[in-house]
Parts: structure tokens; sequence; C-alpha cells
């Protein structure tokens, strides 16, 4: 065997022996198929730092009808009034079929979506390299929890990494839907 293909089949083993591994610390697995798919941390394939967080298809024909996603939901706390802009990083690879990317909820009384975008209109497609994306929405009083995290529909396989929230000025365009105007976010950068 060439040490090419040597190193090649011990990253994927390295790789795959980490999706086994236990959720990041303060994120969960859900979507319409949570089950179609691995999710963890990979301390392999990163941005920055020890580890990102990631979701692998099980199957080549994973439904691309279907989707799961490694996500957190808390409360808004001091991001009530103000309008937000979650920023990331995402790698894609064989993202073919369906589609991948970043999302965030805002959500108020039972549970009705106030804001939205899961960056469908703007899809991570393919095989990508690391690539910096944001979404913007207004957080209004009302609102009961946020949501966020990563999505992937169909087969191949997506990474996050160095998440961040932070408050901007009105003059900065919302990206989702949504009117204008159980916590903190944690483990952003999937190093605990």
């Amino acid at each position: 065997m060439r040490p090419k293909a040597v190193v090649l089949a011990c990253l994927v083993a390295v790789s795959s022996w980490v999706l086994a591994a236990d959720l990041p610390a303060g994120w969960i697995k859900a979507g319409s198929a949570p089950a179609d798919y691995d999710m963890g941390v990979d301390s392999v394939v990163r941005h920055a730092g020890a580890a990102s967080g990631t979701i692998h298809a099980k199957s080549a024909e994973t439904d691309p009808k279907n989707f799961g996603t490694l996500m957190q939901m808390g409360d808004p706390g001091e991001y009530r009034g103000k309008r937000v802009r979650l920023s990331g990083y995402v790698r894609s690879d064989k993202v073919e079929g369906g589609w991948a990317g970043l999302w965030f909820r805002v959500d108020g009384p039972q549970r009705s979506p106030l804001a939205f975008d899961n960056m469908q209109d703007r899809a991570i497609k393919g095989t990508t390299d690391w690539t910096k994306v944001a979404i913007v929405l207004d957080v209004p009083q009302e609102a009961t929890a946020i949501a966020y995290g990563i999505l992937l529909s169909g087969p191949g396989q997506v990474w996050m990494d160095d998440l961040k929230f932070e408050v901007v000025t009105s003059d900065v365009p919302v990206t989702g839907q949504g009117r204008p105007s159980g916590g903190k976010p944690q483990n952003l950068d999937f190093e605990e």
C-alpha cells in the first residue's frame, strides 16, 4: 500500500472513531431523521483549536427529504430586543443531492417562530473548504428561546467551528424570515 493511501486510511479510521464519541458538551442531536446521521466532535478536521462539531450521513443513500441537526436551544437572555449575528466556519464533503446550512431560530410564546434562517436560499453543497457564514436575525422582547446549529439533509458530511454571537446595529440587514425590529450559548468552539 502506498504511504498516502495508508495515511488516508488512518485518517478515515480515526475520524470514524471520533464520530462514535459523545456529543459535544451543550449540544443535542435532533432533526426529522437524526438516526440517519452520526453527530459528534471531530478532533482531526477542525478550523481552529482542537476540535469541531460534525454531522455525517450514515449512508450515501440517505434521503435528502430528511435531515439531522446538531443544535442548542436556550433562553435569549442578553439578546432580547437586539439584532444578533450568528457567524461561524463551515466545511462540507460530498454533500450531494441534498444540502447543509447553519441555522438560527427565534421562538416566542408557545414556541411560535418569530424569526428563522437555515441558509436554504444559499445552501452549502458539494465539497467546500472552511468558509465563514453568517445569519442575522432580530430577537424581539417577547422572545422566549433561541435555537441554532448546523443541519445536513441527505448524504455527505459537514463540520462547524468557531461559532460566535454578536449584537449588530440595525443597519446590518437580517438574512432570514421574521419581523424586523435552556440557557446562554456554550461550547461554540467545541473545546469542552
